[in-house]
């Protein structure tokens, strides 16, 4: 079996033994999505809100507002979705001030070359923008979360007249799906408030998993900062593998959030098909940056290996390992075991920035072999995070057979964060 895989900005020529192959887990509806262009299809969704009057009723009157928008990570398609929300926006109240608030979470600030690279010259040059950082920016104090923990948030949200977001609807591997809600909590959330809701008993939570928002202890938490923050209106878009716009889902923050979840959960469920041996992707650029965003394509092998198999991950992780504290935790444990267990000993208000990310890694690390296969990333420090390291396919594959043995079946997950595995 010969197919391609994401990889960083293009992809990788893998080839499977077909006495070895089971089966690729792809939606079934992957091409599937609403008629026209990128630009017609997000206008549609901005002219028929779902749960809200339209954006330009909404901005009339206004003097000042906020749209949130997705950090460097997150592979928006902001140079369509943008400017057709600016040009509605200045249509309805040419005087407006807009800010553009960039939600970072609990990643780095995103830089100039990479607003660039999102927006285009023309609207980094002329727009005010702005770029979250959990820990360093003045913080609006919103009261407590369901959970107990703090709820901070940015000023610059919090002191307007409007607050908007856009973003894109994919499964997440935590909070069930992106987008939504997510923009605030943990987009333009304090670090505090982001280490309380992102806890080792919520993030252990059986229902704090892809595809799961019912009983979700993290999602519960989000929408309540959402509603705080008073997210007046939304545009989020889902897309496909050339990360083009397929469809649009435009105004109340939760009820056009639930429609597209709908429609992503429909459209990204797969049969889970277990097997001795998973490869699967971080979907490739900007997703594949690095491991701490890897680990989500590594959630999905997961649900699909059997006990003692081996995941092949291929990610570029050009940018290393994308958080130093992420990273220190697994070097410094002597087993992926001994840091789950001191994890659940970590009070909620008392958790470490970025230990989440850590327990789900360590998780998995727990139960398989992980082989990454990147040819842009230190193999020193990958093999110190507990992982194994490949250049390429073909040595990591080699590997997987030498511990599963010969006869061991393997599957393909072509797009790890873009699939629900049921």
């Amino acid at each position: 079996m010969k197919m391609n895989i994401p990889y960083h900005k293009s992809h990788l020529s893998i080839e499977i033994p077909d006495e070895n192959f089971v089966c690729a887990l792809e939606p079934a509806q992957q091409g599937e999505g609403m008629q026209g262009s990128q630009e017609e299809i997000v206008e549609n969704a901005l002219a028929n809100p779902i749960g809200s009057p339209k954006l330009e009723e909404l901005v009339a009157g206004k003097k000042r507002m906020v749209i949130i928008s997705s950090d460097h990570t997150r592979p928006v398609p902001s140079r369509v979705t943008m400017p057709i929300l600016l040009k509605h926006i200045r249509a309805a109240n040419p005087e407006i001030d807009i800010t553009i608030l960039i939600a970072t979470g609990f990643h780095r600030p995103t830089t100039h070359e990479e607003l660039v690279d999102r927006y285009g010259e023309k609207i980094v040059n002329e727009e005010h923008i702005v770029v979250h950082r959990a820990f360093d920016d003045e913080m609006a104090d919103l009261g407590t979360l369901p959970s107990g923990g703090k709820l901070l948030l940015n000023k610059v949200a919090i002191d307007t007249d409007l607050l908007i977001s856009e973003g894109f609807i994919e499964p997440h591997f935590f909070a069930g799906f992106s987008g939504g809600r997510k923009s605030i909590l943990p987009g333009i959330a304090s670090g505090t408030t982001v280490m309380a809701n992102h806890c080792s008993e919520f993030i252990a939570s059986d229902h704090a998993r892809t595809g799961i928002l019912e009983g979700n202890p993290i999602h519960k938490d989000m929408l309540y900062a959402a509603q705080q923050a008073k997210l007046a209106f939304i545009l989020n878009v889902v897309i496909n593998a050339k990360k083009e716009v397929i469809a649009a889902f435009a105004g109340d923050s939760v009820k056009a959030h639930e429609v597209g979840c709908e429609f992503v959960g429909k459209r990204a469920e797969v049969k889970k098909n277990p097997t001795d041996i998973v490869i699967t992707t971080n979907g490739g650029y900007p997703l594949d940056q690095n491991i701490y965003q890897a680990v989500k394509g590594m959630t999905a092998a997961e649900a699909n290996c059997k006990e003692g198999g081996v995941i092949i991950i291929a990610a570029a992780c050009n940018d290393g390992h994308g958080g130093e504290s992420f990273c220190k935790m697994l070097t410094e444990a002597p087993s992926p075991r001994a840091l789950l267990d001191r994890f659940a000993k970590i009070p909620r208000n008392e958790t470490n920035p970025d230990q989440w990310e850590a327990q789900i890694l360590a998780r998995i690390l727990d139960k398989f072999t992980v082989i990454l296969v990147t040819d842009m990333c230190d193999p020193e420090m990958i093999r110190g995070m507990h992982i194994q390291h490949a250049m390429n396919f073909d040595e990591a594959l080699k590997k997987a057979f030498e511990i599963k043995g010969k006869d061991a079946t393997v599957s393909v997950i072509p797009d790890g964060v873009s699939v629900v595995v049921r």
